[in-house]
């Protein structure tokens, strides 16, 4: 099979990186993080200027009317540059949910303000999706929600939430309704903030009715997608960046390039992480062409980039030594990025595990 990416795909790539060295540059990622900024407001608003954030939004609606495989695109992108700003559950996620069961009414409410970039949505299934820690979960009962929601994505700055309760149906709240408490929550990666959602019987709007709990597996995969993705740019960034130090560097009066242990450090770490490309650009085309195969492509995806994105990182920072950890090379926001990706919506262990399940390969 010739599988690979349109000419007009590569341009919408190029274009958003262009656009991202210009906007994103590591000297604003340093100053975003900082600063402890929920959303770089200027890098946000040239990619809404791009047209980002409608992307995946139905033309009647206000958006482009793309497929999952151009969002992943940018994703990549996003990863390359350690862009500090919203993607994953706002650009994607959110909008896959509200486009796949959100009635004409919720479509015309939420879906026209996210493709203009005017407000930012927040999911919150990391319970649903990864598992739920001691003491979380969110109950439904009588169309209010109680209980706590971890790792809420994109949820720092948000002006709508989507939410799972323990059953994986899903429901629309508004972040300012009475007995809703936004906690944020400290993770290594300072470039996508996180949040804890704490429900006090909030009013809340089901999204999707019965096909719901089906809306939050696809969101769900469509998310692991993007995660994978960015895994990639940030992978190959980290590479690019060990390739150059590894030219530059002397020891013993040579390049330290030259040596066959680093040599092969970095032609490994190059042939671990390209194979995932293809598997990447695979999995993102079934969430839209093949539904039979999207859950398990997109678990096998995040898997393999995400385990191998790690030991990409751990390599890219040994070619450097000692100044691989220090603020002034930044490499650190890519190596955190990397470790932030490989648990959110699921860690490798846990993806394996659901693909074995739905082979039907499980003890």
């Amino acid at each position: 099979m010739d599988f690979a990416i349109r000419e007009e795909q590569r341009i919408l790539q190029d274009g958003v990186a262009r656009a991202l060295e210009g906007l994103s540059p590591l000297d604003r990622v340093r100053q975003a993080a900082e600063r402890n900024e929920p959303v770089a407001r200027d890098v946000w608003e040239g990619l809404v200027a791009l047209g980002v954030p409608a992307m995946l939004i139905p033309e009647a609606h206000g958006g482009l009317g793309l497929e999952v495989l151009d969002a992943a695109l940018v994703a990549e992108m996003l990863g390359r540059y350690v862009a500090p700003v919203p993607f994953v559950a706002s650009c994607v996620m959110a909008p896959v949910s509200l486009r796949s069961a959100g009635s004409p009414a919720q479509q015309a409410a939420w879906l026209p303000r996210l493709a203009s970039g005017e407000i930012i949505a927040g999911v919150a299934i990391a319970e649903a999706a990864a598992g739920a820690r001691d003491g979380a979960g969110v109950t439904a009962t009588n169309g209010r929600l109680t209980g706590i929601a971890l790792f809420v994505m994109d949820g720092v700055d948000a002006g709508l939430f989507i939410v799972a309760d323990r059953a994986g149906a899903l429901h629309l709240v508004d972040p300012y309704a009475r007995g809703v408490q936004l906690i944020p929550l400290t993770t290594v990666d300072v470039t996508r903030p996180v949040c804890e959602l704490r429900f006090e019987s909030v009013r809340a709007e089901p999204l999707g009715g019965d096909a719901s709990v089906a809306t939050m597996q696809r969101m769900r995969d469509a998310g692991r997608v993007m995660l994978a993705a960015d895994t990639l740019g940030a992978g190959w960034r980290m590479i690019e960046m060990a390739t150059a130090y590894a030219k530059q560097r002397k020891q013993f009066g040579r390049a330290i390039g030259s040596f066959q242990a680093v040599k092969h450090m970095c032609a490994e770490m190059a042939a671990e992480l390209e194979p995932g490309r293809a598997l990447m650009w695979y999995a993102a085309h079934a969430q839209d062409h093949l539904p039979e195969e999207a859950s398990l492509m997109a678990a096998h995806a995040k898997a393999y980039l995400t385990e191998v994105g790690r030991f990409v990182a751990r390599c890219a920072v040994e070619v450097h030594g000692g100044i691989g950890i220090t603020d002034l090379l930044g490499l650190h926001y890519w190596f955190k990025r990397i470790g932030v990706n490989r648990q959110l919506l699921g860690g490798p262990e846990r993806l394996r595990e659901e693909a074995a399940r739905l082979q039907g390969l499980a003890a």
